[in-house]
C-alpha cells in the first residue's frame, strides 16, 4: 500500500474537535502518526526576509497567512493558511500577534499532513476514511438486505396465513349453506316412515329407546326421515362394536 493509502486509512475521529463549524486535528498527534509511517518525514515552516530579520508569515499589507510544507520520501505538499481569529475571520495585519501566527502554523502543518492522506476525509466533509466507509457501507447494506429479507418473509407468511384464513371462512360458509339447504329440503321435513320407527324400536337398547322417545315423543312424531336414518346408522354401528 502507498504512503497516502496507509495514512488515509487511519481513523482520526477521536483526535478531532469542532469549533465554529471547523474540524481541528491535533498537529502533534498528526505529526506523530506521520512519523510512525514515514520515519524520515520532515516539515518546513516557510519564512520571508524583512528589515527585522526572517518572519514566519506573509502579508499583502492588509491581512497575513502562513506557509508550511511536509515532505514524505521526497514528496513535499505545501499548505497556505490565513491567520484567523476565533471566529475564523482573517485578522488585520496591524492586529496579528505571534500567538495567532503560531496557531495558524500548527493548523497549516496538520492540513499539509492531510494532503499526504492523514485525516484528508474530514476536510472533504466526510465522517470516516475510505476503507472504513466501505466496511461500514458493507455492514449497512447487509443489515438493509437482512431487513428486506425478514420483511419479505413476513409478507409471505402473512399472505399464506391470510389465504388459510380465507379458505377456512369459505369452508365454514359452504358448510353453513349446506346445513341450511338440508334443513329446508323436503326430505329433511319429511316424517320418519313406520318401517324406520320399527327398526329403531327393534335395534335400540332400552336406555337408547327411552332417550329417543323423550326427545322425539312417545310415538316419535317429531322424528324426520333423515334423522331416523342417521339414528339407525348410529345404533347399528354401536351394536356391531358391542359384539
Amino acid at each position: 500500500m502507498s504512503i497516502f493509502g496507509m495514512l488515509n486509512a487511519i481513523n482520526v475521529n477521536d483526535k478531532t474537535e469542532k469549533k465554529n463549524g471547523l474540524t481541528y486535528l491535533s498537529w502533534a498527534w498528526a505529526w506523530g502518526e506521520v512519523k510512525k509511517v514515514v520515519p524520515n518525514a520532515t516539515y518546513t515552516i516557510y519564512e520571508r526576509e524583512t528589515e527585522f530579520g526572517p518572519v514566519n508569515y506573509f502579508t499583502d499589507g492588509k491581512t497575513c497567512w502562513v506557509k508550511t510544507g511536509v515532505t514524505l520520501d521526497g514528496l513535499e505538499h505545501i499548505e497556505e493558511l490565513p491567520v484567523m481569529d476565533f471566529k475564523n475571520r482573517s485578522i488585520p495585519l496591524d492586529s496579528v500577534s505571534s500567538t495567532d501566527v503560531n496557531k495558524a502554523i500548527q493548523r497549516s502543518l496538520t492540513k499539509a499532513c492531510a494532503r499526504h492522506g492523514l485525516g484528508l476525509y474530514i476536510y472533504a466533509g466526510e465522517d470516516l476514511p475510505e476503507c472504513e466507509k466501505d466496511e461500514q457501507y458493507g455492514q449497512e447494506e447487509a443489515e438493509v438486505n437482512a431487513k428486506k429479507e425478514r420483511l419479505d418473509r413476513m409478507t409471505r407468511t402473512g399472505s399464506a396465513e391470510a389465504a388459510q384464513e380465507a379458505g377456512r371462512r369459505k369452508l365454514e360458509e359452504l358448510n353453513r349453506k349446506a346445513e341450511e339447504a338440508a334443513k329446508n329440503s323436503p326430505s329433511a321435513r319429511q316424517a320418519a316412515t313406520p318401517e324406520q320407527i320399527a327398526i329403531i324400536k327393534d335395534i335400540a337398547s332400552d336406555e337408547d329407546y327411552l332417550k329417543i322417545m323423550q326427545k322425539y315423543g312417545a310415538d316419535m312424531e317429531k322424528l324426520t326421515a333423515n334423522t331416523a336414518a342417521r339414528l339407525i346408522a348410529e345404533l347399528e354401528k354401536r351394536n356391531a362394536e358391542a359384539v
